[in-house]
């Protein structure tokens, strides 16, 4: 009965905000433990518990230098965790600044207040260019590569190319990827509706479960999708296969009327298929070539 007591005169001094602080906490524990849970970061993660039960073994035996080296590097530990999970961090930090689905059209709404219709206009365009621009591509087998800018700026990858900051077109598109074309190997990047820059070179992909058979190009489009918002429309020079690479994922077999409408739907948030079920079926494709 005093236990009982006991527990409750406990349970009387919690307050509200020492539930919230418990419940923030066990959210935090819970998302680095998913973030690690898939990752290599998680033997290293392995191998900080069993330097800290050595620590903990050495100061219960009393080995002075053991001990001594370990408090060390525990009491570094801040600058250790940065550096050892840098990539996992980052990664985690992405994901939190652009894939809050919860939020996601609460900020499109935002930000679509701010957008002209000239704006809109002309990502339409761009759309309708690229697309047009793709099945054409795909006929000839001629590979190609566009970036559509949205969120993330792209300004450090617009400066390894060339910049145009032009109206798109399907001639213009044609010249720049042109096979004999200087710019024809790098990437183009779409900015606001414009054909920004030309030639720019994409951050490979580091996923090792991509398949071997994807060309730099797709690995390219995969790259700079896991490190940025970015939409990347890709055309297979080998097969004439037309793909889109969003948030590290690759989806294949598009025509013309299903790329455009993912392109309005992630770009414009908009649906120009009145069937958007007939195009569900393009996205569900793995990272295949």
């Amino acid at each position: 009965m005093e236990f009982f007591e006991h527990v409750w005169s406990i349970i009387k001094t919690i307050q509200f905000r020492d539930i919230i602080d418990i419940l923030a906490i066990a959210l935090i524990i819970f998302g680095l433990f998913r973030l690690l849970r898939d990752t290599r970061a998680i033997q290293l993660l392995k191998g900080i518990a069993f330097l800290f039960i050595v620590y903990f073994l050495s100061s219960l035996l009393e080995l002075v230098m053991l001990s001594t080296l370990l408090r060390a590097f525990f009491e570094a530990a801040v600058v250790v965790i940065v550096v050892i999970f840098q990539p996992e961090i980052r990664k985690a930090l992405e994901q939190m600044g652009r894939n809050k689905t919860w939020t996601k059209r609460f900020v499109f709404l935002f930000k679509s207040l701010g957008k002209s219709d000239e704006w809109k206009d002309a990502v339409r365009k761009s759309i309708t260019d690229a697309a047009d621009t793709s099945v054409l591509f795909s006929r000839s087998k001629t590979g190609a590569l566009i970036v559509f800018e949205r969120e993330t700026m792209l300004s450090d990858i617009a400066a390894t190319g060339t910049i145009v900051n032009a109206d798109t077109s399907v001639a213009l598109f044609g010249n720049i990827f042109f096979n004999k074309a200087p710019l024809h190997d790098g990437a183009s990047i779409i900015r606001d509706g414009k054909l920004y820059a030309a030639g720019c070179i994409l951050p490979l992909t580091d996923d090792k479960t991509v398949d071997m058979n994807l060309g730099t190009r797709h690995r390219a489009a995969l790259g700079i999708s896991e490190q940025s918002d970015s939409v990347v429309l890709v055309v297979s020079e080998e097969t004439g296969v037309i793909s889109l690479a969003c948030n590290g994922t690759l989806t294949r077999d598009y025509t013309r009327e299903t790329l455009v409408c993912k392109l309005s739907e992630l770009l414009l948030d908009e649906f120009e298929d009145e069937n958007p079920k007939k195009n569900r079926k393009f996205m569900r494709g793995r990272k295949k070539d």
